[in-house]
């Protein structure tokens, strides 16, 4: 071969490498497109930042000596079938004469209630709330330590130490499903009335009470309430409730039953086979909508009401009223007895509600 043949021949290979390692290029960027494209569908879907994908529940959150004391309380608390019935409570609500004496006697009060005493844990936010808490239902309080943060006092409805005690709330009740406990979570400004067990499904894992019930049970549609529910433990929880939790980031400045309600109805909930229940507010009434059954109802929660001396008037006429249908199961003109109209709370909450459409 000549030697004027032989540089054609490598600009020849040359140019032909050259065009092999650009089709790679194409290829690999393609690939690489696609790739991201894949991912900011994940991301966009699940609703969490990218470094999120890979969080869930804190759990340095609790060091390993708080959750053997709280263990150790959820043993002793539990029914046969690792069931508890849990509440939160702060300084305020713990003050004598307020809504933790209220929440406490209408056990007592209640028909069939007080044995369900022994099942109830009070998760303390703070560390007055948690001596109150010894002093009256000893053996059963548990400090829910949260580093640097105050939840001491009365915590108006969506101020921000208001938004960080509820998603705190979710996340420790998240941490309660991975420990392997069913539960029931009651606000503290709930009255119990009767046993609500036999109201309860045991086919369904996650139940939750309305401000409002539209009478279709299975309905994602009904207003929820997320101050009382009936959570059974399993992975479908766990996944929702890890789920529930990470999508505070998606809805910022929300609380936890705005993002429940703007995700109760979508796809992750569909893809894990989460069961719902949405619970009759003849059974589980509250100020919204009350039960005006009182040969039925279980449960009464102050909602729609704000300020915490409204809910303590109001939730204190409650107790009167109940205590006036057991004593006398009609009224002297023949008609069923019902509770009086929550007036401090009512007057409140339409205020409330004027002054935001003024606005």
């Amino acid at each position: 071969m000549s030697h004027s043949k032989r540089p054609r021949l490598a600009s020849k290979a040359v140019r032909k490498m050259t065009q092999l390692l650009r089709r790679r290029d194409l290829v690999m960027v393609g690939v690489c497109l696609v790739f991201a494209g894949l991912l900011s569908l994940v991301i966009y879907q699940i609703g969490v930042y990218p470094l999120q994908l890979f969080f869930h529940f804190s759990d340095d959150v609790h060091h390993q000596e708080d959750l053997k004391k709280l263990g150790k309380i959820l043993t002793e608390a539990a029914t046969e079938d690792k069931t508890v019935i849990i509440t939160t409570l702060n300084r305020a609500w713990s003050e004598p004469n307020s809504t933790f004496d209220l929440f406490l006697d209408s056990f007592h009060v209640g028909k069939e209630t007080k044995p369900l005493l022994r099942h109830l844990v009070v998760a303390c936010l703070d560390g007055e709330a948690y001596s109150r808490c010894l002093e009256v239902h000893p053996r059963r309080c548990y400090f829910m330590k949260t580093a640097g943060i105050d939840f001491a006092g009365d915590k108006m409805f969506m101020t921000p130490d208001y938004l960080k005690m509820m998603w705190r709330r979710i996340e420790f009740l998240g941490t309660l499903l991975k420990l392997g406990y069913n539960f029931i979570f009651t606000d503290i400004d709930i009255m119990w009335f009767r046993d609500p067990f036999p109201r309860l499904s045991k086919d369904v894992d996650f139940q939750i009470a309305c401000d409002r019930f539209n009478g279709d049970d299975n309905d994602i549609h009904n207003a929820v309430n997320g101050g009382f529910t009936f959570v059974k433990a399993n992975q479908r929880t766990i996944d929702f409730y890890n789920y529930w939790y990470m999508s505070r980031l998606r809805y910022p400045d929300r609380h936890d039953q705005d993002v429940l309600d703007n995700i109760k109805g979508g796809w992750y909930i569909a893809k894990i086979g989460l069961k719902m229940r949405f619970l009759d507010t003849k059974y589980f009434g509250g100020f919204c909508e009350p039960s005006r059954d009182l040969d039925n109802v279980c449960t009464m929660h102050a909602n729609c009401c704000v300020g915490l001396e409204n809910k303590i008037r109001d939730l204190r006429q409650l107790l009167v009223d109940w205590e006036n249908y057991l004593s006398a199961a009609k009224t002297s003109d023949g008609q069923m007895m019902t509770w009086r109209n929550p007036e401090n709370c009512m007057k409140q909450w339409w205020w409330k509600k004027k002054k935001k459409s003024i606005g």
